[in-house]
């Protein structure tokens, strides 16, 4: 296997105790944290020295371990607010809005399409407000397929959080950026650079290692993204966030309130084929 670079000091990390990969070292150190949890002045100064790479593991475990870091499917049900002018005078409520998600197995630039993917947005009345799918190969929305270039851009403006189920995987990088606060909350705040060149910003607070915002350049502007009112599903580890508002160059254009999931569900290829 490659080697994963460690930001603190750019030194090639060893391979995992007991022989264990060097995703596997990580992925067994942040459940580990997890459980044992905070525990006074040592743990706050081990939390201090925390290497990128470390912070993102335990992100992983809080998050639900496997489950979370390797989904099949996901279909996500809620509601949403859209300002399309960037103004609260002209905002449109979705009353019905779903997402059913097939996951990639892999993925290196975090910024592309991969797996596959559909969004439907209805108005209170039931007409269609918006509509887009990706098939593993072809773009489609309300309309029919979208060309290749404008499909491109429309996923370059869309994809980002997933690259983090897969950050601690050979031909990353991560680094740890100066910590911060979202909504009030502590963060650390990482980049992934992944093998394809992008660059995704998260923050992670500092209590719980809940992944709560993040952020990345697109052809539209800087992209951020927050989450909150995690839950779970009884007897199921994944975790969800309830809440998910997106700006672009500072300012809100939507917010999402995701209020029931399904994790691991049949999804038949054909529902991503739209027209």
């Amino acid at each position: 296997m490659g080697e994963l670079v460690l930001e603190r000091d750019n030194r090639k990390a060893d391979s995992g105790a007991g022989g264990l990969s060097r995703r596997e070292a990580f992925v067994a150190l942040g459940a580990g944290i997890a459980v044992v949890g905070a525990a006074g002045p040592a743990m706050a100064q081990a939390a201090a020295e925390l290497s990128g790479a470390e912070i993102i593991a335990r992100a992983h475990a809080a998050a639900g371990g496997a489950d979370w870091a390797k989904p099949r499917t996901l279909i996500m049900t809620g509601k949403a607010v859209f300002f399309a002018s960037g103004t609260q005078a002209n905002h449109i409520v979705s009353p019905d809005y779903r997402m059913w998600r097939t996951y990639p197995t892999a993925s290196a630039e975090a910024h592309a399409a991969n797996g596959m993917v559909r969004i439907d947005a209805k108005r209170a009345d039931g007409s269609l407000y918006y509509q887009i799918a990706f098939d593993g190969v072809d773009t489609y929305n309300e309309k029919g397929a979208i060309p290749g270039a404008a499909a491109s851009k429309e996923w370059s403006e869309n994809f980002g959080f997933g690259i983090i189920r897969f950050a601690l995987n050979d031909g990353f990088s991560i680094d740890r950026l100066p910590d911060d606060e979202a909504d009030g909350r502590p963060i650390y705040t990482v980049r992934v650079n992944d093998p394809g060149g992008g660059k995704t910003l998260f923050g992670i607070t500092k209590d719980d290692f809940q992944v709560v915002w993040l952020g990345f350049a697109t052809p539209k502007g800087w992209h951020e993204r927050r989450y909150s009112h995690f839950y779970r599903n009884p007897g199921v580890s994944f975790t969800q966030p309830g809440r998910v508002r997106l700006f672009y160059d500072g300012v809100k254009q939507n917010e999402i309130w995701w209020t029931a999931y399904d994790l691991n569900q049949p999804i038949e290829p054909k529902l991503y084929r739209l027209g």
